[in-house]
């Protein structure tokens, strides 16, 4: 089953084609990061009109590098929720309009469903129960996938996600949007154990997430250094140290939470998603510190970390197979909850 997905949920457009839910024939995605870093974050208005611009172009490009047409198409995925909603009814919009035209089944994803299908998308891929971390620019949360559909919160964010609390720091920092490859980068000349910065909620049994408070330290400590204070050879911590220790203890919390996970459930399975998970050190430290104690760690390439229609279109064929469809009154949900 050939089934095109369509991803709209922030500020990249994604439309993909992908085969029986794990082989890829066509994935494009356009980002608008230089639309929105003049303004440190997105604007959900230029963001949805933006995805309108590009989507045709994005459809056309998708069935030109398959090779294939839109009547190989056999259905049609789309994110319906959570994310912004002007920016999800681009995408339904359109993936409403070619379902009906094509007379194909149409299926709605969650958008935190479709980033842990992106482990389904290459070798290896999970097999179930399996521990979910998704952390992204919106959402941080621990997820128990115990089979195709079927699923259990563990944990999630109390305040700021991961992603937010990264583009935040850099705002306070002034490196540019979005804050987490600027951090990631900038940190890569810093020492990650000059400051010591809280690990939030790591010394309680619960498996939440609240990275508000070190956002906050991070913010009383630039205050106290003063404008001048964070550049280097001035006796104080450089503004790479301050990003190398941030981005250490952001990874310490999620690397934390995922252990405990594994202890309290008995699964030895993970699998990491969203766009924080790009981060090298993360990628390294669940290598390291997971991936090796006797677990299977499954983590997708770089590129399929941020938003994309492949993840969409793989979501969608599982939940297709399960016997699920949508009708055009599908509607957007952005706060749309996974279960």
């Amino acid at each position: 089953m050939l089934v095109l997905g369509i991803e709209t949920s922030c500020d990249e457009t994604g439309v993909a084609l992908v085969e029986d839910g794990t082989k890829i024939r066509a994935n494009v995605v356009a980002s608008q990061v230089p639309v929105h870093a003049r303004y440190g974050g997105v604007v959900p208005e230029l963001a949805s009109r933006n995805h309108i611009i590009e989507m045709t172009r994005l459809l056309r490009r998708c069935f030109d590098e398959s090779g294939l047409t839109l009547d190989d198409v056999d259905a049609i995925a789309v994110t319906r929720g959570p994310g912004l909603v002007g920016s999800l009814l681009v995408g339904l919009s359109v993936a409403k309009s070619l379902a009906y035209v094509r007379r194909v089944p149409l299926v709605g994803v969650n958008h935190i469903e479709a980033h842990i299908y992106a482990n389904f998308l290459f070798r290896n891929e999970p097999q179930f129960p399996f521990v979910a971390l998704v952390a992204s620019g919106g959402h941080t949360c621990i997820i128990k996938c115990v089979d195709h559909g079927a699923y259990e919160l563990l944990g999630q964010t109390r305040d700021d996600a991961a992603g937010e609390a990264f583009d935040k720091v850099a705002k306070l920092l002034g490196l540019p949007y979005p804050g987490g490859p600027s951090i990631e980068k900038d940190a890569a000349t810093g020492n990650p154990k000059a400051i010591d910065l809280p690990r939030p909620m790591t010394e309680t049994e619960t498996l939440d997430f609240s990275f508000s408070g070190l956002k906050t330290a991070v913010l009383y400590l630039t205050r106290e250094l003063g404008s001048g204070g964070l550049e280097a050879g001035k006796g104080n911590p450089s503004r790479s140290d301050l990003s190398a220790s941030f981005q250490a203890a952001v990874v310490d919390v999620l690397v934390a939470k995922v252990k405990r996970a594994l202890a309290q459930t008995d699964v030895r399975r993970v699998a990491l998603a969203g766009g924080v998970v790009a981060n090298r050190l993360l990628r390294e430290r669940f290598a390291a510190e997971v991936g090796r104690g006797g677990n299977g760690l499954h983590i997708p390439p770089v590129a399929f970390c941020i938003d994309n229609g492949a993840m969409v279109a793989s979501a969608g064929y599982f939940r297709l197979m399960r016997g699920e469809q949508a009708d055009l009154t599908l509607n957007a949900d952005p706060n749309l909850r996974l279960g």
